[in-house]
Formats: C-alpha cells, structure tokens, sequence
C-alpha cells in the first residue's frame, strides 16, 4: 500500500481531508481484493461481500464527516 497523496481541494477542511484518506483506503482495499479475486485466493462472491461491506463504510464516512 502506498502512502496517502496529499489533498488538494480548494475547499479543505479537517473532516474533508479524513474522508479523502478514506477514499483512497477504499480504493486501496478494492485494489487487494481484485488482485486476491484475480489470482484465485477468494472467489467472486467473496471480493463482492467484502467491496460491498466497504462501500457501506465509506458511506457512512461521507455522511459522517460531510453532511
């Protein structure tokens, strides 16, 4: 996993920059879990489950942290 890119929004504030470092966990996550989907470690269902539970997440997040 790499590093977090700094946020470069105009708008910046505290909470936006949390939900932009949880945007890029998610895509990090996803990223695992097609490589894992991909070589044949977990199936199609699972890396779904596990999108979908982290696609829940990071609602939740957005909600939380921007309104």
């Amino acid at each position: 996993m790499e590093a977090f890119s700094s946020y470069q929004g105009l708008d910046w504030t505290p909470k936006r920059l949390v939900f932009h470092q949880n945007l890029e966990a998610f895509a990090d996550k996803v990223l695992l879990l097609v490589a894992l989907q991909g070589s044949g470690k977990i199936n199609q269902e699972q890396a779904f489950g596990c999108i979908h539970d982290l696609w829940k997440e990071l609602k939740r997040s957005k909600r939380d942290l921007l309104g």
